[in-house]
């Protein structure tokens, strides 16, 4: 489980003791980014009670992607399976966790997106601005990308360490949350699994949201190219197509007039 933290003293105690009860046989990393409020000392102390809790110490606060890679990476040089992204804020309820992984195991999904905005899915105590916030920036993915991904900006999320081997992670920019839409689309371009499971979505009740109109920015920015770059290649791919059918047409007449 990569739990990042960024001044979540007082939700990550919470939030660790509710993944342990929720799947006790998971190992939790906690990837702080140096958290000025003492984050990383009260990791460190869960850690020290708790042989199945891990802490990653960060230089700064370098973004939300950055530090899922690291916590991939740190998955990936132990040899684990699978991997997990929650949110330490307690917006992710760690009791669907269960209903995700099971998913993961009996469809064989390389991905299962714990969905907002799939049929059973659900959004509590948010702002109207937040719901339309989230509603629009998944439909302004779903057509600019042509993906049918429901909720590509979702952070609460299962991998198979096997299927982001194949998605060239150390190749991701991506700072902010657009992190979540590019790895859909890495996968869906490779060909993965990719499953939505409906979940129930809960505002957080204590600290400040992170998110900002630098993140939002950077999404519409970076989702706009990635579509651009997405079509263009479908032209070249449709242009190709009809050059090499344009070619056999003449081939087959040339041959026709050989014959005659």
């Amino acid at each position: 489980m990569c739990v990042p933290t960024y001044n979540e003293r007082t939700t990550l105690p919470k939030i660790v003791a509710r993944i342990r009860s929720a799947v006790p046989e998971a190992d939790v990393l906690v990837l702080d980014d140096n958290s000025p409020d003492g984050t990383g000392e009260i990791a460190d102390r869960l850690a020290g009670q708790d042989p199945q809790v891990h802490v990653l110490h960060r230089s700064g606060k370098q973004g939300l992607g950055p530090a899922y890679l690291a916590g991939f990476a740190w998955a990936q040089e132990r040899g684990y399976d699978v991997v997990v992204q929650i949110d330490a804020d307690g917006s992710h309820q760690p009791e669907q966790l269960p209903d995700l992984l099971h998913t993961a195991e009996v469809t064989g999904a390389d991905l299962v997106i714990g969905s907002r905005w799939v049929p059973g899915g659900s959004v509590h105590n948010w702002p109207a601005h937040r719901r339309l916030l989230s509603v629009g920036a998944n439909t302004y993915a779903r057509l600019v990308l042509g993906i049918a991904v429901r909720d590509s900006t979702a952070g609460f999320r299962v991998y198979r360490l096997a299927a982001l081997r194949r998605m060239n992670t150390s190749a991701v920019a991506s700072q902010g949350y657009c992190f979540q839409v590019d790895l859909t689309v890495r996968a869906l371009e490779e060909g993965l699994h990719v499953v939505e499971v409906p979940i129930a979505f809960v505002e957080r009740e204590e600290g400040t949201s992170k998110m900002s109109d630098a993140i939002v920015r950077e999404a519409m920015v970076r989702v706009g190219v990635w579509g651009a770059r997405r079509r263009a290649g479908q032209v070249r791919r449709l242009v190709g197509e009809q050059r090499a059918a344009w070619d056999r047409s003449r081939w087959q007449t040339l041959r026709g007039d050989e014959h005659t």
